[in-house]
């Protein structure tokens, strides 16, 4: 056995467990059904591979290191060496709906159980709540509180992870009756950020949103963090000796994250000026770009492999890949562009993580072409679509053109196409794995993109090759012939380079001209 079967075994495994426990459930709870986390792809063998240009060392770093379940370094005796122990967490699952139906909040928490999965946890059961709001002391209410707490006991978790944003108040009361550490959605993003990113910008900008995140739930531990008090009052009446520091502790945490979070904000602005120069660059040469944008996992890194053999990490994970790749590509009449891969969407994507990575996200509100990519064998794409332009609209792209390719087309039966094709009636159809509608997409993307290009008719001397060259590189020549006084050149190029063409040739006629 595989051991990608093996998972998805332990996987089914559980799932078996958690419901032949339904039955005895109380009323008002309900857990989600026997179906793999739908974020992620239930073969994972389909997950493409794509051609290459380089060997993805990527991969082999983050396979580098994979922890284990069972396996400890736990010691009986402490007192010989420090004590460890190497285990996956173990998370329940809960939420709270209140409108929609019981299906949509299943499909968020299976959603959710594939963060959980990416972050590196088990997920051992999950619970869901139907409620009008959540409640405000302990998010799932007091009975239900208690409840889950036996739950956590039972299975033996460590974690509970919250379908949704907690306030530092539901957090703390939630903890206080559990006895288990409490996340919510955010927290669990987060974390897959700081795991996956690699690049000093990528690096940074997942810092600042942590210590966004962090900077209000900030919290005191024991009698030591007391507030300041004094005389009879300080201490519980302990009269001198009892004026301590207070919670002097947390102020000089606040005060460093205050300074680390300005330090990171300068740096971030420190690499605005490299990434402002290479789009000038390609600006200068009237190169347009087109941003492959859409939900995490749908395949745009997959489907930016296929096009341009870029060798980006390919997984079968959310938030594969976070830094923005740029390659270059080419329009089957001649025109160059360049095509950037942009770090994934998802519902609820947490507003510091929106902030922190605007200047990545930047890429995306510059371009001249958005090629949204939709995930075709997902349960749910009109939630995909929605999200994705939520974000887009955010970052102010909203008007930029927009091209709907609906990947992973070769897992969608013709029920599922229908139904996308109705949602989207100009989507096209493609496979990164397969190469289906590869081609009609270049062809959707060379007629949606703006020629900047001016068509000229020009003579350029012998000794001017370089121009030449040019038009062929940065143009596209209709129509070349060698005369007496040099090459005839009939071709579109971008503004700059037409008037060189046209100075060097303005040069040649006058020099043809006979003197009176």
């Amino acid at each position: 056995m595989t051991e990608a079967e093996s998972e998805e075994r332990r996987d089914e495994d559980v799932i078996e467990r958690v419901l032949a426990n339904a039955a005895t459930r109380p009323a008002g709870s309900t857990i989600f059904t026997s179906e793999r986390a739908q974020a992620l792809q239930s073969d994972p063998g389909a997950a493409p591979t794509g051609e290459t240009d380089g060997e993805q060392f990527d991969r082999e770093e983050r396979e580098a290191l994979r922890r284990v379940s069972g396996l400890s370094t736990e010691l009986e005796d402490v007192t010989e060496v420090e004590y460890r122990q190497l285990r996956l967490e173990k998370v329940v699952l809960i939420g709270i709906y209140s409108q929609g139906t019981l299906k949509e909040a299943e499909n968020s928490m299976r959603e959710l159980f594939a963060l959980a999965e990416t972050a590196g946890a088990v997920v051992l059961d999950g619970l869901l709540q139907k409620r009008a709001t959540p409640d405000p002391s302990t998010y799932f209410g007091k009975g239900k509180a208690h409840e889950l707490r036996d739950v956590v006991a039972a299975v033996g978790a460590d974690t509970v992870i919250v379908d949704g944003e907690l306030s530092p108040s539901q957090r703390r009361a939630l903890e206080d009756v559990i006895r288990v550490k409490v996340i919510d959605r955010t927290a669990v993003i987060l974390d897959i950020f700081s795991q996956h990113a690699k690049s000093r910008e990528g690096k940074a900008q997942v810092e600042l949103a942590q210590l966004e995140y962090l900077l209000p739930r900030l919290r005191g531990w024991g009698e030591s963090m007391s507030r300041q008090a004094g005389g009879q009052v300080g201490g519980a009446g302990a009269g001198m000796g009892s004026r301590g520091p207070g919670e002097t502790k947390i102020e000089l945490d606040r005060r460093r994250i205050h300074s680390r979070m300005a330090k990171l904000r300068r740096q971030i602005k420190e690499f605005k000026p490299a990434r402002e120069a290479k789009r000038a660059n390609r600006n200068r040469f009237a190169v347009p770009s087109v941003a492959i944008a859409g939900y995490t996992n749908a395949g745009k890194s997959s489907l930016l492999n296929r096009i341009t053999r870029a060798g980006v990490l390919v997984e079968n994970a959310l938030f594969a890949t976070l830094d923005a790749t740029v390659r270059k590509a080419v329009t089957a009449d001649g025109r160059n562009y360049t095509l950037t891969d942009t770090v994934g969407f998802v519902r609820n994507l947490p507003h510091q993580l929106v902030e922190a990575f605007r200047s990545t996200l930047e890429e995306v509100a510059e371009a001249d072409v958005i090629v949204h990519v939709v995930d075709a064998s997902h349960p749910d794409p009109a939630s995909q679509l929605a999200t994705v332009r939520d974000v887009i609209g955010e970052v102010g792209a909203r008007d930029i053109p927009e091209i709907v390719a609906f990947n992973k087309a070769d897992l969608a039966d013709d029920d599922q196409r229908l139904l996308l094709r109705g949602l989207e009636p100009d989507g096209i159809f493609v496979s990164a794995r397969t190469g289906e509608g590869v081609e009609e997409l270049l062809a959707r993307i060379q007629d949606v993109l703006p020629d900047l290009a001016e068509e000229i008719e020009v003579v350029v001397p012998f000794d001017r090759g370089d121009l030449v060259a040019l038009a062929h590189d940065r143009g596209r020549v209709l129509a070349s012939t060698y005369g007496e006084h040099g090459t005839k050149l009939h071709a579109m190029v971008d503004g700059q380079l037409a008037s060189q063409l046209r100075a060097v040739d303005v040069a040649v006629r006058g020099e043809s001209t006979p003197s009176s």
